[in-house]
């Protein structure tokens, strides 16, 4: 499964709020400057996030976007499913019956096998271990030093 822009850039717009909201909401032009994404592509990307709970928009001067609950309870596989949907490779891993040999086929359980599998890690990380994860890859990048 490949993921498109929307699941990637989402995610991105999520740790970049995660990591810059402090106490106030971030404005989407800032996200889409830091993030070097189209702030139109960026709004279409937002709206659903924000109907799902994972962001608050805040209107007005000092405006812009927040996360809707605590990083450590915001799960990749949540943010995934509403920007995405399925993970699912193929159809017939959900729903059998659209195909006759469902029963009987092997690669199915492989394609089961690779739902589980992604589902688990999406499912295993989340917001926070982002911002964690982040965070130290900025103290590696400034540690570097060239003769």
């Amino acid at each position: 499964m490949k993921l498109s822009t929307k699941g990637r850039y989402g995610t991105r717009a999520l740790l970049d709020v995660a990591l810059h909201q402090e106490d106030s909401p971030v404005q989407l032009k800032v996200i889409a400057q830091r993030q070097q994404i189209s702030l139109h592509y960026l709004e279409h990307i937002i709206a659903p996030l924000i109907a799902a709970g994972l962001l608050r928009s805040t209107r007005g001067a000092y405006g812009g976007v927040s996360l809707g609950k605590p990083p450590q309870e915001i799960v990749l596989s949540e943010v995934i499913q509403v920007l995405e949907g399925s993970i699912t490779p193929v159809e017939c891993v959900d729903d059998p019956n659209v195909c006759s040999r469902a029963d009987i086929c092997v690669t199915r359980d492989v394609w089961t096998d690779v739902k589980k599998a992604m589902a688990g890690v999406l499912e295993s990380v989340t917001l926070q271990d982002l911002v964690e994860r982040q965070k130290d890859k900025q103290k590696l990048a400034s540690a570097m030093y060239y003769i």
